[in-house]
């Protein structure tokens, strides 16, 4: 049985096919190869047939986006589920943070008393329920304060991101210039941000000074991949060829570990920026002031309003939200296996692809801290088969 429909231009015919909560596969037939090969990449599934149908082979991936699934079999990127870094071995599990109790004693900073407020659709945002947290010092001073985002919060900042789906369909080149900004101007403020990051921390000068020039770095390494993580060309054994494109999952929620506070945070924001996805990140639980600080960063860089949006919190509060919103399209988590375990059967209800990690990196190391890894997660592959000849 086949239930069709007509349709007048191919934007119309677009619209018709990704009007649903599935996409594992597709199938476009023109007499023209140039009009499907305009059409076949702006279809949200997972496999494309031109003018074919049921096409398979082991070296060319099959799988699904929406609710048909995540993750792929065959090729190169169904090759990548089943592999773990060498060095995966050796990490110990993410712990829960230890609870600040009354009996410390909290004296503010004299100076002038500033909030940061949430950062949502390039604009300062004070949080919903009108409440901050505060953000103390090692030994228990108040260090500052910071807004804590609620539901609502949440609900806006996704709002934002699907306003900002440009940056999505943008050329790679273009994300790689507006990261090198970001990286630029980061570095401009080293200085600033080395101190917030010994304030926060309790580490040295020294230390927290590396850990800037680090992620100065590691925001230069994202901006080189951006448009050199290329897709692949696929000869399966028939007169056609299959092409591999990377495309980016859309919007993806970030929940960062409390560690490297400003380290751990653009080491997971430079590659999913650099793959087009649009971010809603949740800042580290005890250190969140290096985030909340990175958003004059970015409005000073060209970044689109809405394609980052930072929303301080509780993560036991924040992150459930963003699992179970329909409209995120990708999850990453990086805590105790408690919450990820949450997490992931919150995150069932659209079947987005999540990243759950229980333990610990070493995010100074190149190896654990940037890569193929992170582009691989905040990408998906999509195949579009090519028959030729008569």
């Amino acid at each position: 049985v086949l239930v069709s429909t007509t349709f007048r231009t191919p934007g119309e015919a677009i619209e018709l096919a990704n009007n649903t909560r599935y996409g594992l596969a597709a199938s476009v037939w023109s007499e023209s190869i140039n009009l499907a090969l305009e059409v076949a990449p702006k279809l949200v599934c997972g496999v494309v047939w031109v003018n074919a149908m049921n096409l398979f082979d082991a070296a060319c991936g099959f799988g699904g986006r929406r609710e048909s699934g995540f993750g792929r079999e065959g090729g190169r990127e169904g090759l990548g589920e089943y592999l773990r870094p060498d060095w995966d071995r050796a990490r110990k599990a993410y712990t829960a943070p230890k609870l600040v109790t009354e009996s410390l004693k909290v004296e503010p900073d004299l100076g002038l008393d500033r909030t940061p407020k949430l950062y949502i659709g390039g604009a300062q945002k004070r949080p919903d329920s009108g409440y901050s947290q505060a953000v103390l010092r090692p030994d228990g001073k108040l260090l500052g304060e910071v807004g804590a985002g609620n539901r609502k919060d949440i609900r806006e900042a996704v709002e934002a991101a699907r306003k900002a789906a440009g940056w999505s369909r943008a050329t790679a080149h273009n994300r790689a210039q507006v990261i090198y900004y970001v990286a630029e101007n980061l570095e401009a403020r080293r200085a600033e941000f080395g101190a917030r990051i010994a304030a926060q921390t309790g580490v040295l000068r020294r230390a927290a000074r590396a850990e800037v020039k680090a992620s100065v770095k590691r925001l230069f390494a994202a901006a080189a991949w951006a448009d050199k993580f290329e897709g692949a060309v696929h000869q399966p054994p028939l007169r056609g060829v299959t092409l591999a494109l990377n495309e980016p999952h859309g919007i993806v929620a970030i929940v960062c570990p409390d560690e490297a506070p400003l380290l751990a945070t653009v080491s997971l924001l430079g590659p999913a920026l650099a793959a087009g996805n649009r971010i809603i990140l949740v800042p580290s639980g005890p250190h969140p002031l290096s985030a909340t600080d990175l958003y004059q960063v970015l409005d000073t860089s060209d970044v689109p309003g809405g394609v980052v949006n930072i929303v301080s919190g509780r993560r036991d509060d924040l992150a459930p939200v963003l699992a179970a919103h329909a409209e995120v399209d990708a999850l990453w988590y990086f805590g105790p296996a408690e919450l990820g375990a949450e997490l992931e059967r919150l995150a069932a209800g659209n079947l987005k692809r999540c990243w759950i990690e229980t333990r610990r990196r070493d995010w100074r190391q190149r190896r654990q801290g940037e890569g193929r890894e992170f582009l691989a997660q905040a990408s998906q592959v999509k195949n579009i088969w090519i028959p030729y000849g008569e």
